[in-house]
């Protein structure tokens, strides 16, 4: 009954072959082998495009790296309320840019939508070099409540964001899920729809450690090599990040173990959603359900054995509000997430509200 974390997880068994077979191999270092330039290759047939891509070993640090060729250190990032650069990520968005400064804007919504942007914009202060410039807009995807940006709505933030003057960054820690969860061409959720830069994750998905930032504005990337040496992110052995990448795209690995992911998560939200005393707070559109549960309920799975994480009641949406006795939890499933594990988390709910 692991629901904690897809981070939990380790690594499809494709991915951990084609990790062997890079590792029995001679190569050069620093990216310069045939594992990352194939996984280079593969990236601009998946997205149909030309494209700059590196990689780095964490989410934390792909965003962070690709927001400070973004903005510069007197500007400011828009972003979700509770995004991962903002909530989660220590400040390191502001250490790696200088001190750009993230701003939330979307006022207790699942989403960030174009008109919370362009109120913004409108109502901050244009006296420069007194004012922020706000130059960047962050969207996640799949966002921090689970919700899925349709192409539609990630088209009009980036016609809101370009018609401001700031680019568009894409946290893309769960891309695969929102495309699974889309049914549509990567191509379509990022550079099609206007995303400048997309920091497109496979650790939550089926690899061991692996992001990549991929700059479909290319303008943008001219210092992002210097950027990732500097700041200790350079892996001397790139064969490891390029291996990972190879097998996780190959024959859409990636988006089959993406999918499986959001069936287990459908699945779960279609159950818990028919138990009396649970609250679904958000729509379950990719991996993460976020419940509203008695506490006495979140002891009782936990004691037999259930991981899951009570959440950030900020987080809640604004016509929510929880009761003392209540908690709000996340629960995410994975590649591995099996029906077992769903049946026995759910058969574990009803003996707790029988015994009621």
């Amino acid at each position: 009954m692991y629901f904690g974390s897809d981070n939990q997880t380790g690594a499809s068994s494709q991915v951990l072959n084609m990790l062997t077979e890079a590792n029995n191999d001679y190569t050069h270092g620093y990216g310069d082998d045939r594992w990352t330039h194939q996984a280079i290759d593969a990236l601009k047939t998946l997205f149909e495009c030309d494209l700059d891509a590196y990689f780095v070993a964490t989410g934390t640090a792909a965003n962070s790296l690709a927001l400070s060729c973004m903005v510069q250190p007197w500007e400011s990032i828009l972003c979700h309320d509770s995004a991962h650069i903002i909530l989660d990520e220590s400040t390191a968005p502001e250490m790696f840019t200088g001190g750009a400064r993230m701003v939330p804007i979307s006022k207790g919504e699942g989403k960030i939508n174009p008109v919370q942007l362009n109120q913004y914009v409108q109502k901050t202060g244009t006296d420069y070099p007194h004012n922020v410039r706000p130059a960047a807009l962050s969207i996640t995807q799949a966002s921090e409540s689970g919700l899925v940006y349709t192409p539609t709505e990630v088209a009009a933030l980036s016609a809101a964001a370009k018609a401001n003057g700031l680019s568009v960054h894409m946290d893309g820690a769960r891309f695969a899920n929102a495309v699974a969860s889309q049914q549509c061409a990567p191509a379509e959720l990022s550079w099609k729809a206007g995303v400048d830069v997309l920091c497109l994750g496979a650790t939550k998905c089926g690899a061991l450690s692996a992001e990549v930032v991929i700059f479909f504005n290319k303008d943008l990337a001219h210092t992002f090599t210097h950027r990732r040496k500097r700041s200790g992110h350079l892996l001397s052995k790139g064969r490891l990040f390029g291996a990972q990448m190879v097998g996780w795209l190959q024959d859409d690995h990636w988006l089959e173990l993406a999918q499986h992911a959001n069936n287990q998560a459908a699945k779960l939200a279609k159950a818990i959603a028919s138990i009396d005393g649970l609250t679904l707070a958000w729509p379950v559109e990719s991996n993460e359900l976020f419940v509203i549960m008695p506490k006495g309920l979140a002891e009782y799975l936990q004691a037999a054995g259930a991981e899951f994480y009570d959440w950030y009641e900020s987080t809640l949406p604004a016509n929510i509000t929880l009761g003392e006795d209540e908690m709000f939890a996340r629960l995410v499933t994975s590649f591995v997430s099996q029906d077992s594990q769903r049946e026995a988390f759910c058969g574990h709910i009803y003996a707790y509200f029988a015994a009621q």
